[in-house]
């Protein structure tokens, strides 16, 4: 689809911001609009003085079903209960939707799967291009090696974040948990304290440091007798984050209905 209108919601949030500026500064796409939660502060500002710019001439809305009709891809960088919402809403107006959100539960995982029956729905627990390729190393690494190797999966965020481990790790432990063949949460360690006795074999670590201003750090470490395998990747910046996610959002872009990953845009 040439020139796709990109609606974001949560306009206001770190990444919902970044991502409505970059959208403005390409060629290739052209923003549709931009909301926040009703009540909000930044609701009838002009979006160009929000993103430190010029003035646009287009009012932070508070409807999300005007942008949903308006967009032929709308980006959700927001919560949970706010993207189940978002989901409806695209498979309603048979509007294309980007799900960046973390700390999604299975309930609501399957609302999206549900409405991408109807709609293009692509869900990331992390939209950077070198995450998803690190996704698929550890899938690979995990299926080649013996369980004799344990798998840790550490991450670190900023202060702010509000989910643990984050989506990300989570994602990781997925990928480790396909590629030995098992399920993530009947091998899952979620957190040690105390006398914790020997680490099982098979199961699948989870180590969570905050602070500071911490984009995002994610390491998996293959460790056994005698040597140590790790693969990671370090975000320095969100930029990496709003890049993938408007390169996902023009891919998806007149997409037919279906789930969709970032697997997929990478074409892995």
């Amino acid at each position: 689809m040439n020139n796709p209108a990109i609606g974001v919601v949560g306009c206001a949030g770190r990444m919902g911001t970044m991502i409505a500026g970059a959208i403005l500064a390409r060629d290739d796409c052209r923003l549709a609009g931009a909301t926040e939660r009703p009540g909000a502060e930044v609701v009838g500002k002009d979006l160009g003085s929000l993103l430190g710019g010029e003035t646009l001439g287009v009012a932070v809305g508070d409807d999300p079903a005007e942008l949903f009709a308006a967009a032929d891809v709308v980006v959700d960088f927001t919560a949970p209960a706010a993207s189940r919402t978002h989901a409806a809403l695209a498979a309603e107006k048979g509007c294309a939707l980007l799900v960046g959100t973390t700390g999604l539960q299975p309930d609501d995982l399957a609302l999206i799967a549900q409405a991408a029956e109807r709609t293009a729905i692509l869900q990331a627990a992390n939209t950077s291009l070198g995450v998803n390729l690190l996704l698929a190393l550890i899938e690979q690494a995990a299926a080649k090696l013996p369980e004799s190797y344990d798998i840790e999966v550490l991450e670190m965020h900023h202060r702010h974040k509000v989910d643990a481990p984050s989506g990300t790790a989570l994602a990781l432990g997925e990928a480790a948990a396909r590629g030995r063949g098992i399920a993530l949460q009947e091998h899952a360690d979620w957190a040690r304290h105390g006398q914790t006795g020997a680490r099982r074999m098979g199961d699948i670590g989870f180590a969570v440091l905050r602070g500071g201003d911490v984009a995002g750090d994610h390491s998996v470490i293959f460790a056994a007798e005698g040597e140590r395998l790790e693969l990671g990747h370090r975000a320095s910046s969100r930029a990496v984050f709003v890049e993938g996610a408007v390169t996902a959002a023009l891919w998806l872009a007149g997409k037919p209905a279906g789930l969709y990953s970032m697997r997929d845009v990478l074409d892995l």
